[in-house]
């Protein structure tokens, strides 16, 4: 069974190593950035968000 972050650990010594609260404040900044970023390139405001990934560029 795969198991993903939101899943709460079956015991700590599986998991020893829990995010720390500034790690986990770093990675809320970086979705909040990424999430802002999105919304900025996103055109028009009807259009879902979706964060923008250039195509790489032909040879």
């Amino acid at each position: 069974m795969t198991r993903d972050r939101k899943d709460p650990p079956e015991s700590p010594e599986i998991y020893p190593s829990a995010e720390q609260p500034h790690q986990r404040r770093k990675r809320k900044e970086k979705e909040s950035d990424n999430q802002d970023e999105a919304l900025e390139e996103t055109f028009p405001a009807s259009d879902p968000v979706s964060p923008f990934v250039p195509a790489k560029a032909p040879d």
